[in-house]
């Protein structure tokens, strides 16, 4: 009896046993049928056929279309996170990549206008990413340590899915950081899997970004930083946007990575007098001011512009605080011109702070100031900038070491830049006194702007000419000599 039972039991173990292995076996199987396809130099070429006769055709796509020559070996996926139409930088790096031969596959949330260079050029396809349910996009803080996860999950499937998937393998893949959660891991594992190299261009870092929302000592905070820390080391190679963070990188990761500074794309640029008056009589913000904001005008208003994010990296209140301050000299001081700022963008912030602007206008603190608020085409934006007098940059900086894009549009279009400039990396982009300011409060603010609209020794004019030198400084040569030489687009 007792082996009988001991024979049963074994018999009952054995079913276990060989149950979990075949379970086991199916999902081993499963995984390896499914897995996408390794990147093979020998297939990254264009598709060519060729008939018995020993002639090649030309191959169609399913439209008719004809397929686009590229480079052997030059297939390039580039993952934004995030809408490609907000991401200048990863947009100019698609172009960039096209124009030398390169194919790209264009990765991320299709939610606004996309360079029309991009939609138009054949070895560019954008793959859009499935936007997550509205219900995970709450900003409420109390809701964040339950949403933030269920998001995380819902984007490591579509981006896995995009990459592995909708796109075919590439010998590199571009992802921008941040945001890095869950990005530059899904990323690294498919990398992995694809035989894929990935580089990793750094606009600023994650876990500083998390500490505006969380505070720096919340542990979220840390493990994300630390996240960042071990998935830098997956990477072959590393760009970033200044030559501060390349140090930050290499101190605290352990990694190294070249600087490519952003430049302006071709449609910022200076233009002359006669374009900036038919814009300013065509563009709707300005239409009712074009003839006070030309100098013919016996008091000529003045034109500044602010892009903002309408987050809480860019205090907006300081640019409200010193709009306020100017207007109240303005009666004092006759010579000061009246204001027209126009504020573009979106953002969380945006209904919060038009509020504001309402209620200072009841209270009659903005008499001499009209603030306007815009979103803007792509060609517009850049023509604004150019008809404007002066830039206003709001964005504080949340590591210290990135730069805000948009000075270096407004330097692009040969506009003089005023700008927070209380952390380290300003220094590499404005020239104090000779392209632009830096100031480190809104009272500081309000007196640059009484001093240089107000005809300060001319020094407007200064910076108006010192912007317009920077101007030259170009997007495509500083890509060819860093970006083109990494991806071997150049020789």
């Amino acid at each position: 009896m007792f082996e009988s039972l001991l024979t049963e039991k074994f018999s009952n173990g054995f079913d276990i046993v060989l149950g979990v292995a075949l379970l086991f076996s199916s999902i081993f199987t499963i995984i390896l049928v499914t897995l996408p396809s390794q990147y093979d130099p020998y297939m990254d070429r264009p598709l060519k056929v060729v008939v018995e006769e020993g002639n090649e055709i030309k191959v169609k796509r399913k439209d008719g279309s004809d397929t686009s020559e590229f480079k052997q070996g030059r297939t390039v996926q580039i993952v934004v996170l995030g809408d490609i139409g907000r991401s200048p930088r990863m947009q100019y790096h698609a172009l960039s990549i096209a124009k030398h031969g390169g194919r790209v596959f264009l990765i991320g949330y299709q939610e606004s206008e996309i360079h029309p260079d991009i939609v138009s050029n054949p070895l560019i396809e954008v793959v859009p990413l499935v936007p997550a349910p509205a219900f995970l996009l709450s900003s409420s803080k109390l809701l964040f340590p339950i949403l933030a996860p269920l998001k995380v999950l819902w984007q490591v499937r579509s981006l896995y899915r995009a990459l592995c998937y909708r796109t075919q393998p590439g010998r590199w893949m571009l992802v921008q950081n941040p945001p890095s959660i869950p990005t530059l891991a899904v990323a690294s594992l498919v990398c992995f899997i694809r035989n894929t190299q990935l580089v990793i261009d750094w606009h600023n870092f994650g876990y500083s970004i998390l500490a505006l929302k969380l505070g720096n000592s919340h542990p979220l905070v840390k493990i994300s930083a630390l996240y960042e820390g071990v998935f830098a080391k997956a990477a072959k190679h590393h760009f970033t946007v200044t030559h501060a963070m390349a140090r930050v990188l290499k101190e605290s990761y352990g990694v190294t990575a070249q600087a490519l500074h952003d430049r302006p794309g071709p449609m910022f640029r200076p233009i002359n007098p006669h374009e900036r008056s038919k814009f300013l009589n065509r563009f709707p913000e300005t239409a009712q001011y074009a003839q006070e904001l030309t100098a013919s005008f016996n008091r000529p208003w003045k034109l500044i512009v602010s892009s903002t994010s309408w987050t809480a990296d860019e205090d907006f209140s300081i640019l409200l605080d010193a709009l306020c301050t100017y207007s109240a000299q303005v009666a004092a001081r006759p010579g000061l011109p009246n204001i027209l700022a126009i504020i573009t963008g979106k953002g969380p912030q945006k209904e919060h702070y038009l509020g504001k602007i309402r209620a200072l206008n009841q209270e009659k603190k903005l008499l001499n100031v009209v603030i306007q608020t815009a979103w803007l085409t792509s060609e517009d934006y850049a023509t604004l900038l150019a008809a404007a007098d002066l830039g206003v940059s709001l964005h504080t900086s949340s590591s210290g070491v990135d730069l805000p894009m948009k000075v270096v549009d407004m330097f692009g279009a040969g506009l003089p830049v005023i700008g927070w400039g209380k952390f380290e990396a300003w220094s590499e982009l404005v020239k104090e006194d000779v392209n632009g300011k830096g100031f480190e409060s809104s009272q500081q603010l309000a007196e640059q702007l009484l001093g240089l609209l107000g005809g300060k020794a001319g020094l407007l004019e200064t910076l108006k000419n010192g912007a317009v030198e920077e101007s030259k400084n170009r997007w495509d040569d500083e890509w060819d000599r860093v970006g083109g030489k990494l991806l071997r687009l150049i020789e």
